[in-house]
Formats: C-alpha cells, sequence, structure tokens
C-alpha cells in the first residue's frame, strides 16, 4: 500500500525533519510512505480574508493534483472534522484495503486551512486534534499515528 502525506509547507526546524524522518523509516516495513511538501502561499502580515481565499484556492489546486487517482482513499485533516481513536484509524485503514485501495492520501493544509474543493474531493475529513497544533507538530503526529495505526493491523507490540 503507498501512503502519501500531501502538506503545505516544509519542515524549517531539525528536529521536526528528524521526528518525521524517524516515523517515515518505521512506516517502511508497513507501506510505502510519500511526503509530497507543496508550496505555501506568501501572504501579507495581515492578509484579507480575499487573500486567505485565493492562496487557499491556489494551494488547493496545487493538492487536487494528487487526489482521485484510481483506487486511491483521501483523508483532509480539518480543525472542524471530528477524531478517531487510533483504534479506529487503523481499521479505517484496514477497511479500506481490504475495499480494494492501494493508495491512501493524507492532507494537511497550510495555516489557514484547506480550500473547500480538497475538502469535497477527500473521502473522510478527519481532526487530529481540539487544541491547536503547529502544522510542523500536526505532521509528526500524523506521522505517528499512521504508524501506530499500521502497527495495530500488524499486531505490532508498539501499541499498549
Amino acid at each position: 500500500m503507498d501512503v502519501n502525506v500531501v502538506c503545505v509547507g516544509k519542515l524549517k526546524e531539525s528536529y521536526w525533519r528528524d521526528a518525521c524522518a524517524e516515523y517515515e523509516k518505521r512506516l517502511g516495513a508497513y507501506c510505502r510512505i510519500n511526503i509530497i511538501e507543496l508550496p505555501e502561499s506568501r501572504l501579507s502580515l495581515k492578509p484579507s480574508e480575499g487573500e486567505i481565499r485565493a492562496a487557499l484556492s491556489a494551494e488547493g489546486k496545487a493538492i487536487l493534483k494528487y487526489l482521485g487517482v484510481k483506487n486511491s482513499y483521501s483523508v483532509a485533516l480539518c480543525i472542524e472534522a471530528g477524531q478517531l481513536s487510533s483504534e479506529a484509524l487503523s481499521k479505517k485503514i484496514e477497511d479500506v484495503s481490504v475495499g480494494g485501495a492501494s493508495v491512501i492520501n493524507f492532507v494537511v493544509g497550510s495555516s489557514f486551512g484547506l480550500d473547500e474543493n480538497v475538502k469535497q474531493s477527500c473521502d473522510l475529513r478527519l481532526g487530529i486534534s481540539k487544541m491547536t497544533l503547529p502544522h510542523q507538530l500536526a505532521r509528526v503526529v500524523l506521522l505517528e499515528q499512521i504508524y501506530r495505526a499500521f502497527s495495530i493491523i500488524g499486531g505490532g507490540k508498539y501499541h499498549k
């Protein structure tokens, strides 16, 4: 199975990159993990609603190029969406795989979120936490939870 994490923006600090690299390495035992970093739109210090909408639209067009591939399932990370337990996420991944999907896309937007067209194109909207997290930390948490999900599916000892 291929797992794509489609992200807007790059990890700037080495400690975020190191944490993500560790989970990417661990995930190699279960799937082919691909991190796709797309450029974040540049905005003024105090962007207007119109600027934000235009940025989200531009980012959304870049994201949509990676979604809708045959036999794929896409998950939009959205702050307003419901959350799943680790066990429920593992069950969802397992069900998607058994249902014929060979690719799962997890989409992480910019600090302003995701364009509505991206959300509508995804099969599931998922919240990581009700708390606000920096996007860099959200990516680490997402990769850790994907790893945990595959560990649960595989009957590994990581999840206790």
